[in-house]
């Protein structure tokens, strides 16, 4: 169940309300925290949602003096996470982090002067994870270790600026940020794809639907991503078929013809040509869909 418990803490000239969901990870969020407060160029509102907690997470969270939180105790899922962390939100940018995440020294630095350039509403950027096994074209390989006990700090922050990356199209995975404005127009993240699997994308769908063509992922925004803690041990929803049954698509669809995810960034992007024959592919998921 939601509990009541939650706090909100004001941070003086933060530029972004940062929201991290952590179930039981207590020695991944601890990192993750710490890297902020020390490698961010700005502050920032850092917003945990505390799911169950029971591993020290939560009387380590509401013992920090800079943390907002709200807690359940049970797991209720990133959507729910998300959405409760963003009704503490005091700036004007959303920023979504996993709790698996160590952020590289001017990741925030970039993203705001993107933000800055940018002069509207309507975008949605993400930064770029450095990864042991990228899982798509979207990350840097690069292995620092499996976890924070063999987390080679060191030599990260030595060797992070090397690793060669552009800038690609399709921002849709954390860390992303978006304007207050658009994440309230869409209503946050959709709980029907509780505990989360196929949130991501559906995320990106909505912006879409309300305007957004902006969809940047920076090569400049780093972060080691250590890879997936939480989602190995959560019971997965079916979200593959939620997505295509609300949007009459595959995720698949939106990633490759929509956000062209992965590909150099080359400015906004146009409505999508869709092939004949991946029409005839997403009607048959459709249909398969409607059985499940």
């Amino acid at each position: 169940m939601i509990t009541e418990t939650k706090k909100q803490r004001e941070v003086a000239e933060a530029k972004f309300s940062i929201l991290i969901p952590s179930w039981n990870n207590l020695s991944y969020l601890k990192l993750c925290v710490e890297s902020i407060r020390r490698n961010s160029t700005y502050r920032h509102q850092i917003i945990v949602h505390i799911n169950e907690g029971k591993d020290g997470t939560y009387e380590w969270v509401t013992q920090q003096p800079d943390l907002s939180y709200t807690y359940s105790d049970t797991n209720i899922g990133v959507c729910y996470a998300l959405n409760g962390c963003a009704s503490l939100a005091t700036t004007d940018y959303i920023l979504y982090i996993n709790d698996d995440m160590y952020v590289c020294p001017g990741w925030d630095e970039a993203l705001l002067n993107e933000i800055q350039a940018i002069g509207h509403n309507l975008f949605f950027l993400s930064g770029t994870a450095i990864e042991r096994e990228p899982q798509s074209s979207c990350s840097i390989k690069g292995n620092y270790g499996s976890s924070p006990a063999d987390f080679e700090e060191d030599r990260l922050l030595k060797e992070y600026t090397t690793l060669p990356m552009e800038d690609w199209q399709g921002a849709t995975w954390p860390p992303n940020v978006v304007h207050k404005d658009m994440w309230n127009l869409v209503g946050g993240y959709s709980t029907e794809f509780s505990p989360g699997m196929y949130s991501d994308p559906d995320f990106s769908m909505k912006l879409w639907q309300a305007g957004v063509r902006l969809f940047k992922g920076l090569g400049k925004s780093r972060v080691y991503h250590f890879g997936s803690v939480s989602v190995k041990r959560v019971k997965k929803n079916k979200g593959y078929y939620t997505f295509i049954r609300k949007w009459e698509m595959t995720s698949s669809t939106l990633s490759k013809f929509y956000l062209r995810r992965g590909e150099p960034f080359d400015g906004p992007l146009a409505e999508p040509s869709i092939p004949t024959k991946i029409k005839l592919k997403n009607l048959l998921r459709r249909t398969s869909a409607a059985l499940k």
